[in-house]
């Protein structure tokens, strides 16, 4: 999808408004997060959280390490 976006002024700061073919891409709408972060080729916009594979690894190192200590609390 190609279409250009104006920017707007928005109180103090500056806007753009999604066309809903974008929002239905992305999966989002009015309240939903979006992510913006660095790319090689300029920048990303995305509906996921980049940081959140970092967290998932390190999750599950922690209940690799501690198994048996989530087991007893399980119970």
């Amino acid at each position: 999808m190609n279409a250009p976006l104006k920017i707007t002024k928005i109180g103090n700061s500056a806007g753009v408004i999604l066309p809903k073919e974008l929002l239905a891409q992305l999966r989002v709408g009015p309240g939903d997060m979006l992510y913006v972060t660095q790319a090689p080729d300029g920048i990303r916009l995305t509906a996921a959280d980049p940081d959140f594979g970092a967290k998932m690894d390190l999750a599950e190192q922690i209940m690799r390490e501690d198994r048996d200590i989530l087991r007893v609390l399980a119970k």
